[in-house]
């Protein structure tokens, strides 16, 4: 424990104490309007009594740090007690060893002055090292629980929430509960002990003046709770514009939001929003910093007065104290201040960490739209035959209307099954349901007979691989995005399957070879070159069933034959449902089925379909319409038309 501070030295640290606030929070809506408001949003107060923290909830944090918790309590109640010992030493220096020029007992009782000190510091060394243990534990207990429970999230979950939300509450919100959570048992034991031994040591000394000292606390009690709550409140909103800039700079620092800032010219607007945003967490800083100065600059005069107090006190007519009793009690009325304006801190901090702990428990507590089967049917994927079954299936996005509606499809074993129709007719949604990344809304989705919502979620990412029109790189070599699907893969497998997908020469003239960056999202690479790591990542994998979900739409007609190449080896003996935007590519299909609507229109082969001028016919007659326009355009216009691809849902 630091030795005795003095009254005056008391309220500038008070001060301090009361300014200090857990992490900062980086989520939340923004204040536009640049002023930010002086109280909680009422959607901040919903989100707490939606959602509010228990007490419960929060002990058991620490019920695996018992011991550890237990071992400190010793360790700040001895160093408590022994701190005690220093206003008496000073007592003797003052009354006894200094009057009478006792040198052997002012060295002793000098030398137990640096004895304690030396003690208290060493327990403090060991008891931080303790305290931060626990407590980055439970940091890492929470971080990991969260970012588990995020994985097992739908996509649905992804595509309402700001990824910029996600992080805040992954990162910011659970490092703005760490002070809380590292001080929180520890402060109380600390702060109570020293709080208790120092006052019975005032009392020893002089209960007349221990009463006098101690009417500062209730003032000093009101005083910090109304500075607690005005800057809860503004750190509140604090947390909702830090929860702006980050998105701010997730939109436009990206590689994508780069591109289309560039693209669209939107450089200046980004720029301006940024700096706006800026703008507004000056004023919110310098009210966070001001809030309460004039309550805190009344404190001040309080706790100057106090030793006054006991000074004019000690030296009226009849006083009976020495002047060593005097300074040891002064000293132990600064001293007994410090763990009292602790346990403020410990208020003051667990009042502004209630919308954190909110925040994250509401994560915690989302129940995920799709959630992995109790007792799953044991499937082994290397020995299923890949039947697909659609029966009677419908499924609809939150409380919509039906995207799909009694849906009845069958994907015979080791056949190529493709679907088309017009925009917005369900192609994309219907693929989706296969890999589970969205569950019907009723009937089923089979493999080989078994409910896909009775395999394990592991086993059947094995079972079905997916190619989409955005494939998507993690930003590491080449090797690595590769070895995703297949950890233990060797070399002559990753190049056997970069062969495969037709793009094998291209890695082997690169430089580096397999341990090529490829850059964030895989932007040093053209989109073909990305579908084809993307089809060699899939191939390792080697799924019995496979979602083609419009791999070549995006692309143009030379990189396409390319990419359709690599497709048609990947999809050799596998059963494949291919989304096709393009009718070109539906040609070879063993089976086409037509969405329109949401409902299946005609299902046959191509040929047939086509000569039964049925809903394949419609559709085929509108794309050569669409083609003929396109060539009609002058070639400035008609080279975007070539690819231009349908907006809205697919």
């Amino acid at each position: 424990m630091p030795a005795p501070r003095t009254p005056l030295e008391v309220a500038p640290m008070t001060e301090n104490i009361l300014k200090q606030k857990p992490g900062r929070d980086n989520s939340g809506s923004s204040d536009h309007s640049g002023r930010g408001p002086a109280r909680i949003k009422p959607a901040d107060k919903a989100q707490i009594q939606r959602h509010p923290v228990s007490l419960k909830r929060v002990v058991a944090l620490f019920a695996p740090h018992k011991v550890t918790i237990a071992v400190v309590v010793l360790l700040i109640s001895a160093s408590s007690i022994i701190s005690l010992a220093q206003p008496f030493l000073i007592r003797g220096i003052i009354d006894t060893a200094l009057p009478n020029k006792d040198v052997p007992m002012l060295a002793w009782l000098a030398g137990a002055m640096i004895a304690v000190a030396a003690a208290t510091a060493l327990i403090g060394v060991v008891q931080t090292w303790m305290t931060t243990s626990m407590g980055q534990r439970i940091m890492h207990t929470l971080r990991t629980r969260l970012f588990t429970h995020l994985q097992k999230q739908s996509l649905a979950f992804f595509t309402r929430t700001r990824s910029g939300e996600v992080q805040s509450r992954l990162n910011n919100d659970i490092s703005g509960m760490q002070s809380v959570i590292t001080s929180t048992a520890t402060g109380v034991a600390s702060n109570v002990t020293t709080a208790v031994a120092t006052a019975v040591a005032m009392v020893v000394l002089s209960p007349k003046l221990a009463l006098l000292s101690l009417i500062v606390i209730p003032p000093a009690v009101w005083f910090s709770r109304r500075v607690a709550l005005l800057r809860r409140d503004i750190t509140s909103t604090m947390q909702a514009e830090l929860a702006t800039m980050n998105t701010y700079v997730e939109e436009g620092l990206s590689i994508s939001g780069v591109r289309l800032a560039k693209t669209l010219g939107t450089t200046d607007r980004d720029a301006t929003r940024y700096t706006e945003s800026s703008e507004r967490l000056i004023g919110l800083e310098l009210r966070s910093q001001l809030a309460g100065r004039w309550r805190m600059a009344t404190m001040g005069i309080i706790f100057s007065a106090i030793p006054a107090l006991i000074y004019f006190a000690g030296g009226l007519p009849g006083n009976t104290m020495s002047i060593g009793t005097i300074v040891a009690f002064t000293a132990l009325q600064a001293t007994i201040f410090r763990p009292i304006m602790g346990l403020l801190n410990l208020g003051v901090q667990w009042v502004t960490a209630m919308a954190l702990f909110s925040r994250i428990f509401e994560y915690l507590d989302l129940v995920p739209d799709i959630t992995a089967p109790a007792d799953p049917v044991a499937l082994e994927p290397s020995t299923v035959r890949g039947e697909v079954r659609f029966e009677n299936v419908h499924f609809a996005y939150d409380d919509g209307p039906d995207v799909l509606g009694g849906i009845n499809l069958t994907l015979p074993s080791g056949t190529t099954t493709a679907v088309v129709g017009p925009t917005g007719s369900g192609k994309s949604t219907l693929g989706a349901l296969l890999p589970r990344l969205h569950d019907v809304t009723s009937g089923r989705v089979t493999i080989d007979g078994v409910d896909v919502r009775d395999i394990a979620p592991e086993v059947l990412a094995r079972m079905v691989g997916v190619v989409s029109q955005e494939s998507y790189l993690v930003h590491a070599s080449i090797r690595e995005n590769l070895l995703l699907a297949a950890p233990g893969a060797d070399d002559a497998t990753l190049w056997q399957a970069l062969a495969s997908a037709q793009i094998a020469d291209l890695v082997a003239g690169l430089p580096e070879g397999l341990e090529t960056l490829v850059g964030a999202r895989g932007h040093r690479f053209s989109g073909g070159e990305q579908q084809r790591l993307a089809i060699a990542r899939t191939i390792l994998r080697n799924p019995r069933v496979l979602v083609l979900d419009e791999a070549t739409s995006a692309l143009d007609n030379t990189t396409e034959a390319a990419v359709q190449l690599a497709l048609d080896h990947l999809a050799v003996g596998r059963t494949t449902l291919t989304i096709a935007h393009r009718l070109s590519t539906v040609e070879d299909a063993d089976q086409l089925a037509v969405l329109s609507g949401g409902l299946l229109a005609e299902v046959g082969t191509p040929s047939d379909l086509k000569d039964a001028g049925g809903a394949y016919a419609a559709l085929r007659e509108a794309r050569e319409e669409e083609h003929t326009e396109a060539q009609e355009l002058p070639s400035s216009k008609r080279r975007g038309s070539s690819q231009r691809e349908f907006s809205g849902r697919r």
